[in-house]
């Protein structure tokens, strides 16, 4: 399972599931593991935010040539994000 697949179950078990979506707000890296055992590393932060009708979040990745460099890669493009 990609990444991108696991958060959309996460997000699909929120919307199903009031008790794990309470859970997931207060304590993220519990409520997956409880719900899909996987352990989230202790290094990792994690932050589960709920939008409302007037709430709304944006998400900026890291830039995508700073994480190309940090894994070694060299000369790579960068996926349209010019």
């Amino acid at each position: 399972m990609t990444a991108e697949e696991l958060k959309h179950k996460i997000v699909r078990k929120a919307w199903e599931d009031a008790n794990f979506k309470a859970k997931l707000l207060s304590d993220p890296k519990r409520a997956i593991n409880e719900a899909f055992g996987i352990e989230v590393p202790g290094n990792i932060k994690l932050q589960a935010l709920e939008e409302t009708d007037n709430q709304f979040y944006l998400v900026v990745p890291k830039e995508p040539s700073a994480v190309l460099v940090a894994a070694g890669v060299k000369n790579e493009p960068t996926m349209g994000w010019e």
